[in-house]
C-alpha cells in the first residue's frame, strides 16, 4: 500500500557528495537511485529537483563576485551536472528517465515543458528538473515548490542532512526540539530554516505538504511512500 501516487523528491547537491563533501560520490547516488527505483516499481510517479551545492552555492561561493545573477547562473549549471549523474544511475537500473532543464541546453536535456513533463510521469518515467527556476535570485527550494505545484504533486519529499524540523539547529543547540508535525504558518513565524521563505510561502499558498527526513538513510524514501512516520510533516 502506498500513501502517495505522485511525489516530488527534493535532493540537495550536498547529499550526492557523501563524506567527501564535494563533487559526486557514485556509491551515494547509486544508493539513492536504488530506492527511487523501488518506489517507481510500486507505481509511484516520481519527479526530482536537484540542488548544486556540492559544486557551487550561488550566494555563498559568489560573495566576492560583483554580479549576484552570474553566481546564481553558475549554481544552476551545477544542478545540471547532478541531474546527469542521477539520470545515468537510474537508467543503468532500467528506469526510464528524462532530464529537463529550466535553461535550454538541447544537446544534453529536454527544455522544461510542463505538459511534456506531466506526460512523462503518466508513462512511468522519472523526470529530473535541473537548472533551478531558470532565473537568478531563486533557490532550488523554490524550484521544488514551483515544480511540485505545476506537476500536482501530492507531497514534497525533502531529503536533508538532518532527520526533521527542529526548533533550532540541532548541530548547534543540544536542547533543540524535533517536531513530528508543524504548520507552514509556524515555520514562517519562527523563522525555521526548513526551506527559504519564498519556497515555504509557495507551498503554503498551494497546500502542498512537505515531508522532511534524513537522506543519510535512503530507505527513508521508501518508508515515506509507505506512510511510515518518519521525519517531520509540514502542512
Amino acid at each position: 500500500m502506498i500513501a502517495y501516487k505522485r511525489v516530488l523528491l527534493k535532493l540537495s547537491g550536498e547529499a550526492l557528495a557523501g563524506k567527501e563533501k564535494h563533487g559526486i560520490d557514485p556509491d551515494v547516488v547509486d544508493a539513492i537511485c536504488i530506492k527511487v527505483k523501488e518506489i517507481v516499481e510500486m507505481g509511484v510517479q516520481v519527479s526530482i529537483v536537484i540542488g548544486g551545492g556540492n559544486f557551487w552555492r550561488g550566494l555563498k561561493n559568489g560573495k566576492k563576485m560583483t554580479d549576484r545573477a552570474t553566481a546564481d547562473y553558475m549554481g544552476m549549471l551545477a544542478t545540471v551536472m547532478n541531474g546527469l549523474a542521477l539520470q545515468d544511475s537510474l537508467e543503468a537500473k532500467g528506469i526510464f528517465t528524462r532530464l529537463q532543464t529550466a535553461i535550454e541546453m538541447k544537446e544534453i536535456a529536454e527544455p522544461y515543458i510542463r505538459r511534456k513533463a506531466a506526460k512523462h510521469l503518466e508513462r512511468g518515467r522519472v523526470v529530473i528538473f535541473a537548472g533551478g527556476t531558470g532565473h537568478p535570485f531563486f533557490s532550488t527550494d523554490t524550484a521544488a515548490a514551483l515544480r511540485a505545484a505545476e506537476m500536482d504533486a501530492e507531497v514534497i519529499l525533502l531529503a536533508k542532512t538532518i532527520d526533521g524540523v527542529y526548533s533550532a539547529d540541532p548541530k548547534v543547540d543540544s536542547h533543540a526540539i524535533k517536531y513530528d508535525e508543524i504548520s507552514y504558518k509556524d515555520v514562517l513565524a519562527q523563522d525555521l530554516k526548513v526551506m527559504d521563505s519564498t519556497a515555504t510561502a509557495l507551498c503554503k499558498d498551494n497546500n502542498i505538504p512537505l515531508l522532511v527526513f534524513a537522506i543519510s538513510e535512503p530507505e527513508n524514501i521508501v518508508k515515506a511512500i509507505q506512510g511510515e512516520k518518519i521525519g517531520t510533516i509540514v502542512k
